[in-house]
């Protein structure tokens, strides 16, 4: 895939990184640039503070604590200006050496902004054990300009607090919709890779690889168009709670909604959901996409490959007609090998119309016999294979 040439690194446990120069303050209350001619080290919760803007400079690594809790916070009212490109992207990784770093090393990356949220609270409270007054997130400034972040690459972040809540590898919380999010990898996250709340903002050139959790999770009203999506799974890698390449809901079921127009509602075109599983170890799998509470998603021009289920819905699905309205795939290939929606409600009518007119495979095959190069540890391509073994679902 052209898009993903250059930037990406799908092996970053054997990348050779400087060592550390200089320590990250862990308050930036004034506008601060980062120069990719020093290699910079954060140890500890850094919080970007007082509406100052943090600039890095492409090319530029930061080395992240792995004895101390250490995430990156960018406060309501502060910028984020991380702006990579292909040749020299901004990378935050482990601070430990090659064939050691490991999942859930740090924290990872979280971005507050003033944008919307589907909560009858106007505002409310990041996760994990932050400082309470750089906390908050959530308003009414729907057009902000919360952060401009593209050709980044996050690796080993991600943290379990509890079974239920974790720090994500990049949070991103209410954030307008004239952000910018795209060119982003994000590789062996121990929580989730991606995970939005609320905000009404688009994003492009996604990778999650081998995250334990969810690889894209949307809750609190998000509303974004996706285009180019990567979720690289391994049925060995998974968290005990469950876990999916995306997972969706319309809203936060102990707080409610303020309408039916504000559940989540995302919109993807050209993704690549795949679990690497084979014939021996396809049982571990569970299904691709996990939809709850009434949350609207809309996959076209897709792949879905080497997991139990296409989708699975939760109870407050109660009849076909829900599903229909709250859940498309279209012009898209699944290859999975047990039911292929998974419902919470009896009916007569089929759940599986809901996947009319689009290709599956007749049987379920690994990886490498229906995509051309899965398995390249520099650029792995989900091209599909020239086969007589696709039907169209009628």
């Amino acid at each position: 895939m052209k898009w993903t040439k250059g930037w990406t690194n799908f092996n970053p446990n054997l990348k050779e990184y400087p060592e550390p120069e200089e320590k990250l303050p862990n308050i930036i209350d004034t506008d601060t640039y980062l120069s990719n001619d020093i290699t910079y080290f954060m140890s500890g919760n850094v919080y970007v503070v007082n509406n100052a803007k943090l600039t890095i400079q492409e090319g530029t690594i930061i080395r992240c604590d792995t004895k101390n809790t250490t995430s990156l916070v960018i406060t309501k009212g502060a910028r984020l200006i991380a702006k990579g490109n292909r040749d020299f992207p901004i990378v935050f990784t482990s601070s430990k050496s090659i064939k050691s770093r490991n999942s859930g090393d740090w924290g990872g990356i979280v971005i507050a902004g003033s944008g919307k949220i589907n909560s009858p609270a106007v505002s409310k409270v990041i996760e994990g054990n932050f400082l309470p007054e750089y906390s908050l997130y959530g308003g009414i400034e729907e057009d902000e300009v919360t952060t401009e972040i593209s050709y980044i690459r996050i690796e080993f972040a991600g943290k379990k607090i509890n079974q239920s809540k974790g720090l994500n590898a990049l949070s991103l919380y209410a954030l307008g919709k004239n952000s910018i999010v795209n060119n982003i990898m994000i590789s062996h996250s121990a929580d989730d890779s991606f995970e939005c709340f609320g905000g009404s903002f688009n994003m492009q050139n996604l990778i999650s690889f081998k995250a334990k959790d969810d690889d894209y999770d949307f809750t609190l009203g998000y509303e974004g168009e996706l285009h180019n999506i990567m979720a690289i799974r391994h049925p060995y890698i998974s968290d005990i709670s469950g876990s999916y390449a995306i997972e969706i809901d319309g809203y936060e079921k102990k707080d409610g909604y303020v309408s039916a127009e504000s559940l989540s509602n995302v919109s993807i075109k050209n993704a690549s959901l795949i679990n690497l599983s084979t014939q021996n170890n396809y049982q571990h799998t569970t299904a691709a996409i996990s939809s709850k509470n009434l949350a609207k998603l809309n996959i076209t021009e897709s792949r879905i490959s080497g997991f139990a289920n296409v989708v699975k819905f939760d109870v407050a699905y109660k009849s076909f007609s829900d599903l229909k309205n709250h859940f498309l795939l279209e012009n898209s290939i699944f290859n999975v090998h047990s039911t292929t929606v998974l419902k919470q409600y009896e009916s007569e009518v089929s759940a599986d119309r809901l996947l009319k007119y689009n290709m599956y495979t007749n049987r379920f095959q690994n990886a490498e016999d229906l995509f051309t190069d899965p398995l390249n540890s520099k650029n792995p391509k989900f091209t599909l294979k020239d086969s007589d073994s696709y039907t169209v679902m009628q």
